[in-house]
C-alpha cells in the first residue's frame, strides 16, 4: 500500500531553501541525518499536465485567501510575483533564496485534498 509522496525541489543554495521552509513557512521536520531535513507537508495532490518533453515538475502550495497569504509572506521579507488569474487558479510565484520558485495558489476547482 502507497502510504505518502515524497516532493524533491532541486536547490542550488539548499541550506537557505531548507532554512526557508523551516524558518519562514515553519514547515515541521525531520532530520535525516547530518542536517538534512525532511519537511512534513500540508495534505497533496497530484496532477498530470500536457507537455512537450518529460521529466519536468513544478510545486504549488496551495491555500484558502492567496491575498491574506501573500500579506502574511510579506511581513516576513518573501517576494511574491504579481498575481495571475487561470482557469484554475489565482497564482504567484514565491521566489526562494536559492533562487528557485515554487508557486502559491489559491484553486478555483474542486480539490482533491479531503479524498483520504
Amino acid at each position: 500500500m502507497i502510504s505518502g509522496a515524497h516532493v524533491i525541489v532541486y536547490s542550488k543554495n539548499e541550506e537557505a531553501d531548507r532554512a526557508f521552509f523551516r524558518d519562514v513557512l515553519r514547515f515541521p521536520s525531520v532530520d535525516a541525518g547530518h542536517g538534512w531535513l525532511i519537511f512534513a507537508l500540508p495534505p497533496v495532490e497530484a496532477a498530470f499536465h500536457p507537455a512537450d518533453e518529460n521529466g519536468r515538475h513544478e510545486l504549488y502550495l496551495m491555500c484558502d485567501d492567496l491575498k491574506a497569504e501573500m500579506t502574511a509572506l510579506t511581513k516576513k521579507d518573501v517576494v511574491c510575483s504579481e498575481v495571475q488569474e487561470a482557469r484554475w487558479g489565482s497564482i504567484t510565484k514565491i521566489r526562494l533564496p536559492g533562487g528557485g520558485e515554487i508557486g502559491l495558489y489559491q484553486p478555483k476547482h474542486p480539490t482533491a485534498l479531503g479524498l483520504r
